[in-house]
């Protein structure tokens, strides 16, 4: 029960997006986009595939990649970066989302869940998945901008790990939303806090780490696929 409004608070749905409502990694679909196209140079190129690597792994610091990974976006301007974003993403990634994970959102926002998007992504590539599904809000890490251009400067905490209960807790209380009857859809075993902290987890394609877990508690396991 919500002790502050004498009645039980509103059911959430948060999604996680890469191997979850997603089939690929969208971050690696970037990196293959910012190769074709010069924005990344080699030596970092070959940084972010063993991130990616290690994000797999569950073996990541989530928050200091973050934060090198915002200082690449220093000077871009918002405007340019978001329309290069959406014609990447019609492009290279709409056709890999899950024929399950875009069933299970219309059927949470037809029981009038509060249905969110819980990402590490940024806000320029989960915009346009959250458009495409109706899904009204998205928590994801934010690059921060002034006057329309990048700092460099993520705002923390990163919306990754710990920090998705960070984000989640924060629009809970704003949106009088209950964690203890809402769900987490997650492939990873980086979100593990946030599994643990709603009172229905949903494992989804998981890595071999969180596979493990989920068999040891009992969760079920479900394999979502693009058509």
């Amino acid at each position: 029960m919500n002790a502050a409004q004498g009645q039980e608070g509103r059911i959430a749905a948060f999604f996680d997006v890469d191997h979850t409502l997603l089939d690929v990694n969208s971050g690696a679909s970037w990196l293959r986009h910012a190769w074709r196209t010069g924005r990344v140079r080699p030596l970092r190129a070959l940084r972010a595939i063993g991130w990616l690597l290690r994000y797999r792994l569950a073996l990541l610091d989530l928050e200091a990649v973050s934060a090198l990974v915002a200082r690449d976006y220093e000077g871009v301007v918002v405007t340019e970066l978001d329309a290069e974003v959406r014609t990447w993403f019609y492009r290279d990634v709409v056709q890999h989302v899950c024929v399950e994970g875009r069933a299970r959102v219309a059927d949470h926002l037809r029981c009038g869940h509060v249905v969110t998007l819980l990402t590490s992504g940024t806000r320029f590539s989960a915009a346009p998945l959250a458009e495409m599904l109706g899904v009204p809000h998205v928590l994801c890490t934010d690059i921060e901008a002034i006057d329309g251009v990048m700092t460099g400067r993520h705002l923390a905490p990163a919306c990754a790990g710990p920090g998705k209960v960070v984000h989640a807790e924060r629009f809970a209380a704003a949106h009088g939303v209950d964690l203890a009857r809402s769900y987490f859809y997650t492939d990873s075993f980086s979100d593990l806090p946030m599994l643990e902290r709603v009172g229905c987890p949903r494992v989804i394609n998981p890595d071999p780490r969180l596979r493990r877990r989920a068999r040891a508690r009992g969760w079920e396991i479900e394999t979502w696929r693009a058509p």
